[in-house]
């Protein structure tokens, strides 16, 4: 079965990077869209980035941009989450998701996604 798994959350000061990964297996890495969205507590889960499966390109909400960068491996059926500037707002559990049959309209969209992770905890203190 398809399973994604996250790693590399953590507490850290305002300020810092952290990386976050996700290795998925079970599924045909090269074909899927990854993402990563968050969720803080009492919020809804929210887009944060995400990398197409074709060409690669990224695509970030406002308050990742500049700061956080997506990648992905495809040899490894990782992608990443480097995030830069950590501020306290960013703290949240973060999960990545992928789905094969992605369009750039419905990227933000979490309903679109067929498989998630178990999300990592990211906690930035002031």
């Amino acid at each position: 079965q398809v399973q994604l798994v996250e790693s590399g959350g953590g507490l850290v000061q305002a300020g810092a990077s952290l990386r976050l990964s996700c290795e998925a297996s079970g599924l045909t890495f090269s074909r899927y869209t990854t993402a990563w969205f968050r969720q803080a507590p009492g919020k809804e889960r929210e887009f944060v980035a995400a990398i197409f499966r074709s060409y690669g390109r990224a695509y970030y909400a406002d308050s990742a941009k500049g700061r956080f960068t997506i990648s992905r491996d495809n040899s490894k059926s990782t992608v990443y989450l480097q995030m830069n500037s950590l501020k306290p707002e960013d703290t949240a559990v973060y999960y990545c998701a992928a789905d094969a049959g992605l369009i750039l309209s419905s990227l933000q969209n979490p309903d679109q996604y067929d498989y998630w992770g178990q999300g990592t905890e990211v906690t930035v203190s002031s």
